[in-house]
């Protein structure tokens, strides 16, 4: 028998799955006082999904909104570009780029899917992102993806890694999208427990701007795209908002399965939708489908929608109306419609062959009511399901187990001396699963599809042409070091913001915002959600003195298989703009007889750092300094150098030797250098703010006065050209035995 309202009334004492939905007592009880009656079975479905951990954010939201009290700061100091025009809470952040343009971006996660079904999960994850993008009426234009897997000789790293690289491959490349960066680390932690970041930037003109409401009253509410079927119900909403057993999760049904090609139409109809002005507002159904997508349409409108949910286009005749709420299939969007446009639009989608259905209208009940054969099934007021959900002030406190943790410090261990040990420590480095050749894995994607590309990997950042007559363009780096997190989260998440503002200066471009994609272990446990408090905490202020707002971004928490969390890994994504991509510095030099300089201090830090990692399986001490200021002064320095440095190149993982080690690879120019100090020190400190520069020989002296009038230290260290890597008065390691060393891990362990 069909569970409607008027049923849920006259049996308040029936017995509900509350529990089995991942739904407490306390939020069960919360639900019935909202409702003044029992929820009925497609309510409850509904509150379930929406009131997850994944979708509510009732574990986070307490420590993320001040990021919103950040962007208000900042909105008073910044210029007209870089401002926002629509920040948190919407489906992803908008930044103006200038000559009437913006750029939106965002990052988001889709670990637990995929580990569950690898390629569909990541398939998905980014199908996901790049609707978020297309509903803020922009035309997406690049993909990235940050990864991270268990150790690279693990049984189960086989079977997850070629999955989810094929995954975010198959479906970018299908769309049309290059990838152009994102990360791949190895590390003992993530086993069980792969995170899938995937982010989407796409572009769009001021007045092409379109926000998730549903106002007006009468005005229509359409579903278009895929059929909804019975893949994907409870989907990410669910599996993302519980830790996985040790022996692994039996959820493969709740993985979504996604259609590349679908999901194109879609993006073109939808784009020539925008374009013939015929949305009031719109929404993609990604995370707990239509419960998500009706209710947060009402609730940011003008509070009221009525939905026939047997107009729902059905690839499974069978499904039960809580089933078609929780269904996440992809490829779904949903548009508010003027009733006047309703016939143009219905044209458009069957013009471009994409199913297209009035399910229901706006009304000014201020409830959101839907109905199944005739009968009412769901009757709440919309925002009680959006918007307020549960907020929990999760204890959090230091682990007593940290002060040891820090005390046990890398740079008392054991260090090569001499030049032959120092020459076997590079090979070692540049072999290591994190700083390997990753072109394994980027080979399978398409990083210059659309013609735009400017920069991709392994190029220190992702950069593409905004506007072909100006050559406008943006830059994208994405990074995190979960070593440095663990050690000290809040300087932690401000390392990881610094490394990527850092990439995007060396490009030439300008940091203007970020996105975040925050990935921990276990709320539940009081260390986890203190390592989750000092990162939101350090990468606030951390933004703050680098004058860029948090735009948006994802939560993922409950990363832990069994008691074992996953590194704390706060994923930071920073954004840039450069006038002329026709102006950009290259990471890596390809000319010999060119100078070589070091911008920045070095300092003797090694916790946390690659060489502890791997020759000592080591993790103790305190992290690299950070020097927010020396970030930005040092970024100031690069933007006024373009033109002058014919590359530039950051350090951080592996510090300067693998700077030079992938410089002198990009293009088989080897170079020749002399380190200052202790050279152990020189070639593999990970300090922060530094970028190793060249510049013609003729440029040498105007780059050295830059510098000075910006205040960063400069050290002269060599000259570009020959057939191998010199470090002089220590070692020499040719090319190509350096690059065999660096290219053989991942198809080996992969083969």
């Amino acid at each position: 028998m069909l569970d409607t309202v008027a049923i849920a009334a006259e049996d308040p004492h029936h017995d509900q799955p509350w529990a089995d939905l991942g739904l407490k007592a306390d939020e069960y009880a919360r639900i019935r006082e909202i409702l003044g009656r029992r929820p009925t079975s497609s309510e409850l479905a509904m509150y379930s999904v929406m009131w997850s951990e994944h979708c509510s954010y009732k574990s986070s939201k307490v420590h993320l909104k001040q990021f919103s009290e950040l962007a208000d700061v900042l909105a008073q100091q910044a210029p007209e570009t870089g401002r926002l025009l629509a920040g948190i809470g919407e489906n992803a952040g908008v930044v103006d780029i200038g000559h009437g343009y913006a750029v939106t971006f965002k990052i988001e996660s889709h670990n637990h899917p995929s580990y569950v079904e690898p390629y569909q999960g990541a398939a998905t994850g980014v199908g996901g992102i790049v609707r978020d993008i297309l509903a803020m009426g922009a035309r997406p234009v690049a993909v990235m993806d940050p990864l991270r897997f268990g150790p690279l000789d693990a049984d189960d790293t086989h079977r997850v890694l070629p999955g989810i690289v094929a995954g975010v491959g198959g479906y970018g490349n299908c769309l049309g999208l290059p990838n152009i960066g994102g990360e791949a680390v190895f590390d003992e932690t993530y086993l069980g427990n792969p995170l899938v970041n995937a982010l989407c930037v796409g572009v769009l003109r001021h007045e092409d701007l379109h926000l998730a409401k549903a106002s007006g009253v009468g005005n229509q509410v359409i579903l278009y795209g895929a059929r909804t079927g019975g893949d994907g119900i409870g989907g990410v909403s669910v599996l993302a908002s519980e830790t996985f057993d040790a022996d692994g999760p039996a959820k493969r049904p709740s993985v979504q399965v996604g259609d590349p090609f679908m999901e194109k139409l879609l993006i073109e109809c939808t784009l020539e939708i925008f374009a013939a002005g015929l949305v009031a507002g719109i929404q993609d159904l990604g995370g707990a489908g239509l419960s998500c997508a009706t209710s947060e349409l009402a609730s940011a409108g003008d509070g009221g929608m009525h939905v026939e949910l047997d107009r729902v286009p059905l690839r499974d005749s069978t499904l039960a109306p809580e089933e078609i709420l929780m269904s996440e299939s992809q490829e779904r969007m949903m548009a508010v419609v003027e009733p006047d446009d309703v016939a143009a639009f219905l044209a458009i989608c069957a013009k471009w062959d994409v199913e297209a259905v009035v399910v229901g209208e706006v009304t000014d009940t201020g409830r959101l009511q839907i109905d199944w054969h005739g009968e009412r099934v769901v009757d709440v007021p919309p925002r009680s399901v959006a918007h307020d959900g549960p907020t929990y002030h999760r204890p959090f406190a230091r682990p007593a187990s940290q002060d040891d943790l820090q005390a046990d410090a890398a740079e008392t261990l054991p260090r090569p001396a001499g030049g032959d040990e120092l020459r076997k420590t590079l090979l070692t480095l540049v072999a290591s699963p994190n700083l390997c050749d990753k072109s394994w894995i980027t080979d399978q994607y398409d990083r210059y599809v659309r013609g735009n590309t400017v920069l991709a990997q392994p190029s220190d950042s992702g950069m593409v042409r905004v506007d072909e007559e100006t050559n406008l363009g943006v830059a994208i780096a994405t990074d995190c070091n979960g070593r440095f997190a663990l050690l000290d989260p809040y300087a932690g998440a401000q390392l990881a913001l610094a490394e990527s503002y850092r990439n995007v200066a060396t490009g030439g471009a300008t940091p203007l915002a970020i996105s975040d994609c925050l990935n921990f272990g276990s709320p539940e446990d009081p260390a986890v959600m203190w390592q989750f408090a000092e990162a939101c905490r350090g990468l606030k202020d951390g933004c703050l003195e680098l004058g860029v707002p948090v735009t948006g971004g994802n939560v993922s928490l409950y990363n832990q298989t069994g008691e074992t969390a996953i590194l704390p890994t706060p994923v930071v994504a920073v954004l840039g703009v450069i006038e002329d991509v026709t102006r950009r510095t290259p990471s890596a030099w390809s000319a010999g007889g060119e100078r070589v300089f070091l911008l920045g201090e070095t300092r003797e830090e090694l916790s946390g750092s690659e060489w502890a990692h791997v020759v000592h399986g080591h993790l103790g001490g305190l992290p690299p300094q950070v020097d927010l200021a020396a970030e930005r002064t040092l970024a100031a320095l690069l933007f006024d150098a373009v033109g002058v440095v014919s590359s530039a190149h950051d350090l951080s993982d592996g510090g300067l030797a693998q700077a030079l080690a992938e410089a002198a690879l990009r293009h088989d120019v080897g170079v020749v250098v002399e380190v200052p100090g202790d050279p152990f020190v020189a070639l593999f400190s990970e300090s922060t703010a530094r970028v190793v520069v060249t510049v013609p020989d003729g440029d040498a002296e105007r780059l050295v006065e830059l510098a000075e009038r910006h205040g960063v230290p400069i050290t002269p260290l060599g000259v570009t050209g020959g057939d191998a890597l010199m470090v002089e008065g220590q070692f020499e390691v040719p090319l190509d035995e350096l690059r065999a060393a660096w290219t053989a891990t991942l198809p080996a362990a992969l083969a």
